[in-house]
Parts: structure tokens; C-alpha cells; sequence
């Protein structure tokens, strides 16, 4: 039995990798069956029908292609996601020129593989010509390439939701007047606390609580208790909101909390492993080791 303490989004992680690779390789699997199928009751009604070995063949290869290139297409969603609310162009013309490449790497791959069959079975895989070929299938992937990505970023926003979303509660105070005598650059106000929703409630978590910070996308994680809570912001913009001399970055997407530190472990390279409080491990580039070494002085 799993821990009733736990919520439900903590009993999922343990497994959310297995189940994420499980969902596609069930998909494309039962899609490859439904399309050979379908295939198969179609060419029998053509003037040459084909074996059902080659329509299965047409297929598989087809979809096992488009499985190998799921976490291609995750990693693309996730690097272009935050492009959507500021640069609307640029973010469609990158999923364009993707979808492009997608396509040439499924016709490329599905081709090799049906040669391969084909070449054991003791025949020859004649693909047509490739330029009106690929501009036929390019037709066909442009929508699996957008229903794939579509899918990705639904199951990311409802991941995001099941994790909890933190906001910062108070609101920034008017920088104070300068003296007339020796006028001082106003510090930046910074919040002293955040209102974390989760699962249909709320509660209040203090900035000197965050363990450590990682940059997810258009999001910050705020690690806080051994928790995880998202903010709508990034690493770089909200560092700038919290105390500099606590917290600091140590990694291009990593941040941490100095009081949270328990160990500094070097490794080869220049590279470190922060060993935190609560027995989580952040990594510290060879870039960042001068600045935590002075935030830790």
C-alpha cells in the first residue's frame, strides 16, 4: 500500500516514466494494427493486391518510426512552449521547419526498414519517386506532427496542474523616495511568501523555505520540503526577486538556497554535486563554482 500522506501527483512520479514510454509504445502498437487492417481489406480491392506480410510491413515500419521520434518531439515542445506568449511567429515557424524535418526522418527511416524487410524476404521495395512521394507523405505527417506535439503539451499543462502552480502573494511595494542629499537606488521588492494551489487547496510556503530552484520551460520549479511547486516565471527574472545574498545560481537552470547546502561534492572537470538538506542533489557547473564559492563565504 502506498503512503496515504502522499498526494496523488507524489504517488505518480515514481512511475511516471514507465507509464509515459508504456502509453506510446500501447498507442502506436494498436494503431499499427488498426491501419494494417485496414490496409489489408483495402489492396484486395486493387487491381494488384499485395501479400499481407508487405502491408504490415508498410505499417509497422511507418509507425515504429513515429515511436522513435516521440522524445524527439517532447524535447521540442518543451524548448519551444515558451515562445507561444511572446514571439507567436517565431514559434510557429519553428514547429514548421520541425514538422519538415520530422517528416524527412519517418520517409527516411520507414524506407530503410522496408528495404530491410524486403531485402530479407528476397524482393526489392520500390518507394516511387521521391520528390512526389515525400511531398504526398508530408501531407499525412504534418497532422501527426501536430496531433503528437498537441498531445505532449496537454499532458505537460495537466501535469503542471497536478503538481501545483505557486504565485507570489504580495504585492510589490512602491520603491521608496530617494533622499535629496545622497539619493540610493531603490532595492527591488521581493516577496516574502507565496500562495501555492494544489488539488483544490491552498497554503502559504516563506521564499527562506525554497531548497533549491530548477528552470522548467516557461516555469520555475520551487522545491520546498522535499515538494515541488511551479511558478509562472523564469530562473533568470525570478532571481532577481529573491535575496542574492541566499540564494544563488549554480548551474544554467539550477539555483539554490546557501542555508540548504549540506555538502559540495567536486567532480572532474571543474564541476561540482550539491548535496541539500533534504537529501536532494543539484548539480553546479565549473561556470557558477566562483559565485557560490563567494555567496558561501
Amino acid at each position: 500500500m502506498g503512503d496515504p500522506r502522499k498526494n496523488l501527483y507524489e504517488r505518480y512520479e515514481p512511475v511516471r516514466r514507465y507509464v509515459e514510454v508504456a502509453f506510446w509504445i500501447v498507442l502506436m502498437t494498436l494503431q499499427a494494427v488498426f491501419s494494417t487492417m485496414v490496409a489489408i481489406v483495402d489492396v484486395r480491392t486493387r487491381a494488384v493486391p499485395r501479400a499481407n506480410w508487405e502491408v504490415a510491413t508498410w505499417e509497422g515500419s511507418s509507425h515504429l518510426v513515429l515511436l522513435l521520434l516521440v522524445p524527439a518531439l517532447v524535447a521540442v515542445e518543451r524548448r519551444l512552449s515558451p515562445l507561444v506568449r511572446t514571439h507567436v511567429l517565431r514559434f510557429v515557424a519553428w514547429h514548421a521547419v520541425a514538422s519538415v524535418v520530422f517528416s524527412v526522418i519517418h520517409v527516411v527511416g520507414m524506407f530503410g526498414l522496408r528495404a530491410l524487410v524486403y531485402a530479407m524476404a528476397g524482393e526489392r521495395y520500390d518507394f516511387g519517386g521521391w520528390v512526389s512521394q515525400w511531398g504526398y507523405e508530408y501531407l499525412k505527417d504534418v497532422r501527426v506532427y501536430a496531433s503528437i506535439v498537441f498531445g505532449i503539451w496537454a499532458y505537460r499543462l495537466f501535469m503542471l496542474r497536478l503538481q501545483g502552480e505557486a504565485r507570489v502573494l504580495d504585492a510589490p511595494e512602491a520603491p521608496a523616495e530617494p533622499e535629496p542629499v545622497e539619493p540610493e537606488t531603490p532595492q527591488p521588492a521581493r516577496p516574502e511568501r507565496f500562495l501555492v494551489r494544489k488539488l483544490r487547496r491552498e497554503f502559504l510556503i516563506a521564499a527562506t523555505d525554497i531548497d533549491w530552484l530548477q528552470a522548467e520551460g516557461n516555469y520555475v520549479g520551487l522545491h520546498v520540503n522535499g515538494h515541488d511547486y511551479l511558478l509562472r516565471a523564469t530562473l533568470t527574472d525570478f532571481l532577481t526577486q529573491l535575496d542574492p545574498a541566499r540564494f544563488v545560481r549554480v548551474h544554467r537552470s539550477h539555483a539554490v538556497n546557501l542555508g540548504r547546502i549540506k555538502e559540495i561534492e567536486p567532480l572532474d572537470g571543474g564541476d561540482a554535486r550539491l548535496h541539500m538538506h533534504d537529501g536532494t542533489t543539484v548539480p553546479c557547473s565549473r561556470r557558477y563554482r566562483d559565485a557560490l564559492r563567494a555567496g558561501a563565504g
